[in-house]
């Protein structure tokens, strides 16, 4: 298992940080009009460099939802509204889409990283 973990690097991971982040933002589309909602987000570059540097040192780099959750942010507003809510449907929006785009290259780097694993394995 360590093999492929080293072989993948820190794309299976980042797929799945990617999937958790489209789930909180789509959290806050869904209560873009709720009083009071807080808008959350992952700061992704950080968690991305605790996770390379987990595999580096051989700690395998494992996290989960629950430890994704401790590490949510609340999100400042550019417009704070009048009942409190700091959810704004253009900056989630633009938030998803470009998440959404990240996550197709994850998705791309890594079945490269399976397609060359392929080809290694099969002596081409």
């Amino acid at each position: 298992m360590e093999f492929f973990d080293k072989a993948l690097g820190v794309h299976p991971f980042s797929l799945q940080l990617r999937l958790d982040r489209a789930e909180i933002i789509s959290g806050n589309l869904a209560n873009v009009d709720t009083p009071g909602f807080q808008a959350r987000d992952l700061d992704y570059k950080s968690i991305l460099q605790n996770i390379e540097s987990d595999i580096s040192n051989r700690e395998g780099g494992r996290f989960s939802s629950a430890d994704l959750r401790q590490q949510l942010l609340y999100r400042v507003p550019n417009q704070p509204s009048a009942d409190g809510n700091t959810a704004e449907l253009s900056v989630e929006q633009a938030n998803f889409a470009a998440n959404s785009m990240d996550f197709q290259t994850s998705l791309t780097f890594l079945n490269m990283k399976i397609g060359g694993l392929h080809k290694a394995i099969k002596g081409e």
